[in-house]
């Protein structure tokens, strides 16, 4: 019986290790590669979905300056790509991010701006986060910038940053007591304690919990189920949750309610009086394929 049980625990992650390999050798054959300089950051494209991946396992994949600059860029080039609308950021290594490099800050000669600066803002589309390993200090910062999560049944989350003396910034704690509510927040902050994938789960800091090795790859598809619907109308409906939580404006012409009931909304209507799609909860065939020439008879 014990044998039986061990077996079968390694072959769920041998399962695991499998289908994430095999999503990898997929996306490195349909997707553009990209390294930005030093490697420190990795994005591919996928379709309509971009990949960002941070790239420094050996110090389980802590920002630095530098990677700071190069993932803010990266997430301004998809945000800018007309043709991507999902985002995913993931650690690349077996980790997500361990916050602030603390070999930079303890070698500074004089107090610099946060490396996280870049995770304080409410992106303009919807990213995801595939989270492996350690999300913690300003890791768990990227957690919170991202719409969506998916965890890793072994993710570990917390602000280690409250050992180090480093302060956690406003635009997170307030989108963490809006996520957690308030007493949970405080539990989470003031003792920098960690928190278990499914304790974060329960608390609502993620959406889905995945086995291990196969975040990235669950990711992915919870991404494409998102870009198959109208992008009008549901980056509408996304900026009124943030304006409605925060207390800020994030309206522009690309998405007002009458030029998306235009363009969208009776578009949609047709397709499903005419032709049934979307009608009894389902959700495929909402988007329109492109068939490439070879494939037309």
């Amino acid at each position: 019986m014990i044998y039986v049980m061990m077996f079968t625990k390694h072959f769920r992650f041998l399962k695991a290790d499998i289908f994430s390999n095999e999503i990898r050798r997929l996306c490195s054959k349909i997707s553009t590669y990209k390294e930005l300089n030093d490697g420190t950051v990795v994005v591919e494209k996928v379709g309509e979905v971009t990949t960002i991946g941070i790239n420094r396992p050996e110090k389980r994949n802590c920002i630095n300056s530098s990677t700071s600059r190069f993932l803010e860029i990266a997430i301004e080039n998809f945000e800018n790509d007309s043709r991507s609308y999902v985002g995913i950021i993931h650690g690349i290594g077996g980790n997500f991010c361990s916050g602030e490099d603390l070999e930079e800050i303890a070698n500074q000669s004089s107090p610099k701006t946060s490396s996280m600066d870049f995770s304080h803002k409410i992106r303009t589309k919807p990213l995801v986060a595939a989270v492996s390993g350690y999300a913690v200090g300003g890791g768990l910062n990227i957690v919170l910038m991202c719409d969506l999560t998916v965890l890793e049944e072994n993710a570990l989350l917390g602000f280690y940053n409250r050992r180090f003396g480093l302060p956690c910034s406003k635009r997170q704690t307030h989108r963490l007591a809006a996520t957690v509510g308030l007493s949970r927040a405080l539990d989470l902050i003031l003792t920098g304690r960690t928190l278990t994938a499914e304790e974060a789960f329960q608390w609502g800091l993620a959406n889905r919990i995945v086995a291990c090795g196969t975040a990235l790859g669950q990711a992915l598809q919870l991404a494409r189920s998102l870009v198959k619907f109208p992008q009008q109308c549901l980056l509408h409906d996304r900026n009124i949750l943030y304006e409605s939580v925060f207390n800020i404006n994030l309206h522009d012409e690309n998405t007002n309610p009458s030029t998306v009931f235009h363009e969208e909304s009776t578009h949609g209507a047709q397709k499903f009086v005419q032709m049934g799609i979307g009608k009894h909860g389902k959700s495929y065939n909402l988007k329109k394929k492109h068939i490439p020439d070879w494939e037309k008879e």
